[in-house]
């Protein structure tokens, strides 16, 4: 039983140190990436939410922080991300057949631009997107608010990671 824990551990080991670069979240960091920079993004959209451009910033640093061994740096990374907020509406989907709202969606919209000073050929300036559904009989406030927002953000920044650096 001794000699089946050890073989297991040393296969384990073998498998893990010849791996190199390979990612479990899917991403290729080309040899010599260290850094990324995450700059302002600033809130053009028509209805403007206090703060989202912040909490957007911070959504995305955090997930490449997570997702990858790259260092956060205020200038001069090796992989920078800027862009700015587009989209925040709020609209309704479905219908009753009084006319009112049966179901709302908040729907946001980020675009990126992405450089990669290590291999322009990977820089990308893409729209993404995504949406939250809501019962129309209750307003988008406090909790309800924060969660969607969340959730939203949560998809568009896997969606960016996905496009940046596992190139799906």
């Amino acid at each position: 039983m001794k000699h089946i824990k050890h073989f297991l551990l040393l296969f384990t080991l073998a498998t893990v140190s010849g791996c190199g670069f390979y990612s479990f979240t899917g991403a290729s960091i080309p040899p010599g990436t260290e850094t990324f920079q995450v700059n302002r993004f600033e809130n053009n959209a028509l209805l403007v939410e206090p703060g989202l451009e912040r909490d957007f910033k911070l959504a995305l640093e955090d997930l490449l922080q997570n997702q990858t061994n790259l260092n956060l740096v205020p200038s001069n990374g090796d992989l920078v991300y800027e862009g700015e907020i587009t989209d925040y509406r709020i609209s309704p989907t479905t219908a009753t057949s009084q006319n009112t709202a049966a179901q709302n969606r908040l729907t946001i919209a980020v675009k990126i631009r992405f450089f990669n000073r290590k291999n322009e050929e990977d820089d990308l300036e893409q729209t993404f997107s995504f949406f939250y559904d809501y019962p129309g009989s209750s307003q988008l406030i406090g909790a309800q608010k924060t969660t969607a927002i969340e959730e939203i953000f949560e998809r568009i920044t896997q969606d960016v990671f996905n496009a940046t650096l596992a190139k799906w």
